[in-house]
């Protein structure tokens, strides 16, 4: 019977009783402890599976079990789950990528202008009707999970409630990088769902 002291100590800090504590830290790190059953631990502590304590004591180990895992460098992370709903900024104290230095400036082009803004780069072909339609396809890609394209998809749906699913797809955004040497350029990206 060896009782890991490290183990013990956890347990009781978690706040399960000592007397608990020192039974399931009998020959069983934390780890062990974790991947056991209700049945093994009402066994493990003497306890009947009908006992209230042993509810606390479970619910006490699946909420450590759930509130932090380790990734394989070894760092703890906070899982998502164990975030409250405080925790997360919302509003003006949420941090917006297009507020950035670094970042270029990013606008959704409208629609009804996509034709006359590409119309420099000669994207017009002819389509299987016998009108004309712009090869959006041609265009560099920039994926709809990018931090830019998804500031601007929150900013435009708070100001607009009727927005259909999936209206950002195949939309057209326009990205001006400023420098002090060369001036500014502007570049068009398509937005895909994947690459």
């Amino acid at each position: 019977m060896a009782v890991k002291s490290s183990t013990k100590k956890r347990l009781v800090e978690l706040g399960i009783d000592t007397n608990h504590a020192h039974k399931l830290a009998d020959d069983a790190n934390m780890d062990a402890i974790k991947r056991m059953t209700v049945e093994e631990v009402a066994e493990k502590t003497g306890l009947s599976t009908s006992d209230a304590t042993l509810e606390n004591i479970m619910s006490i180990i699946r909420e450590h079990n759930t509130s932090r895992r380790r990734s394989r460098s070894g760092r703890i992370t906070i899982s998502r789950k164990a975030l409250a709903d405080l925790d997360i900024p919302q509003g003006d104290d949420r941090f917006n990528v297009l507020n950035h230095f670094l970042v270029p400036h990013h606008e959704l082009v409208d629609s009804d202008k996509e034709s006359e803004s590409l119309a420099p780069w000669g994207l017009e072909v002819p389509d299987n009707e016998g009108g004309i339609r712009i090869a959006k396809e041609l265009l560099p890609k920039i994926l709809i999970t990018d931090p830019a394209v998804q500031a601007i998809k929150e900013q435009i749906e708070t100001e607009a409630d009727d927005l259909p699913a999936g209206w950002l797809t195949n939309r057209i955004v326009k990205v001006v990088r400023y420098s002090r040497s060369a001036g500014s350029s502007t570049a068009y990206r398509l937005i895909v769902e994947s690459a």
